[in-house]
Order: structure tokens, then sequence, then C-alpha cells
């Protein structure tokens, strides 16, 4: 068996919520753990503690967690589990692209058997990312990121479509579904306001507002005017 086998559900839910905090962050807060994970920060020190004893991660007080090469190879078998869940749920079952993250959380651990992994990837036409844009995985463990910016990062009369959605919470999802603002999406920013303002955006006949806070996890590609 591999590691990644071998860990309970539990680590492999802290290894992923860390690798997704730090990703985003660069290290993740033990405050902002236990607002993911849900339970109390004593909780977190706890665990974070036990992790370290197991060579998964490296915590540096008032810097945050970090993982180790061994507990990102873990991480990275979770993210892959999940985002293939994710296709599954969306692409196969029909579930609104809103609802996949939270089901997945749950689906990822019935395919930790290396077994079910590799057939559900060929069933699903090897996907390259998941229904939100973010890549999945090889069995390797290699992540190919399409090259992105945040919408943020866009000037007014700028064009761009979006290659990904990287804050998976439901209600984000819901609202930008009924916008239109998914993966592969053309938009335009009409006007820009300043100091983090937001931002008027076109999106095929549709404009609407978008705060500066939801256009930060959107990722586009510029495309030529």
């Amino acid at each position: 068996m591999t590691a990644a086998e071998k860990v309970s559900s539990t680590v492999e839910e802290y290894l992923e919520a860390i690798y997704r905090l730090q990703e985003r962050d660069g290290a993740a807060k033990t405050t902002e753990l236990a607002k993911q994970l849900k339970v109390a920060l004593g909780t977190i020190t706890n665990t974070v503690e036990s992790l370290e004893k197991q060579n998964l991660v490296v915590h540096q007080p008032y810097k945050g967690v970090k993982l180790t090469a061994k507990g990102r190879k873990i991480a990275l078998n979770v993210v892959r589990r999940h985002r293939l869940s994710e296709c599954l749920l969306v692409d196969i079952l029909k579930l609104e692209w809103g609802k996949a993250h939270d089901a997945a959380c749950k689906l990822e651990h019935a395919f930790a058997d290396k077994e079910l992994i590799g057939p559900l990837e060929k069933a699903l036409g090897n996907p390259k990312a998941c229904p939100h844009g973010n890549p999945i995985p090889s069995a390797s463990g290699e992540l190919k990121e399409e090259p992105s910016q945040t919408l943020t990062k866009l000037n007014a009369g700028e064009k761009g479509i979006i290659i990904k959605v990287t804050d998976e919470r439901q209600d984000i999802l819901q609202y930008l579904g009924k916008l239109g603002l998914k993966p592969g999406a053309s938009l335009e920013v009409q006007e820009k306001a300043p100091f983090d303002g937001p931002l008027m955006i076109r999106v095929g006949d549709a404009k609407f507002a978008l705060g500066h806070n939801v256009a930060s996890v959107i990722w586009v590609k510029r495309t030529k005017a």
C-alpha cells in the first residue's frame, strides 16, 4: 500500500485543506483551517502537531502550516480523487455544479482504492480539469495549470475567457452559475472602479456589477479585443 492509502480520512481532509490554503495564501493559518474544517481551534492545534510528528507538515508559529513533500504527495492524491468525483457528479450524474464540491468531499474517500480511481478516470474520458476549471493532478502527482490571472487584473475594455473558479463554496458557485460565469465563458470588463471597487462585466448581452472579492476568485485568460 502507498502512504496515501494508509492515512485516515481525517488526515486526508486536513492535508487537502492545508494544500488549498497554501495554494491560495502561501501557508495555511490555523484559524483558517478551523474555519474551513469547522472544528475548534484547539483541535486544529493538536492535529497539526500530530501531522508534524508524521513529517506531513511544518508549522511555523505566526506564519502558518505548510506541507512537506510527503504531505503534498498525499494531498494531491486526495485532490485528484476529489476533482474526478466532481466530474462524475456533474458530467455523469448531472448534479448542479454548485453542489458538486460538497458532495465530492464525501465521495472522494470512496475512491481511495487505486483500483477504482483509474477506471473512473478512463470512464470520464480522462478529464484535465474539474467542472470548476481547476486542474486534476495526474496519477504521478503532476499538476498542469493553464496560464491565467484573476479577473481583477483585467482593465476596462479588456476581454477574457474564464479558465477556473478557485472558491468552491456552494453559495459562490451558485451565484456565478446564475450569471453564466463558468469556465469557458467569454466576458468583457466594461468599467473598473478604483480602490478595489466593483467591476462592471458583460457576458453575452447581460451586464452586471461584480464585487472585487468575487472577481478575485475568477481566473481568466486574456483574449484580443
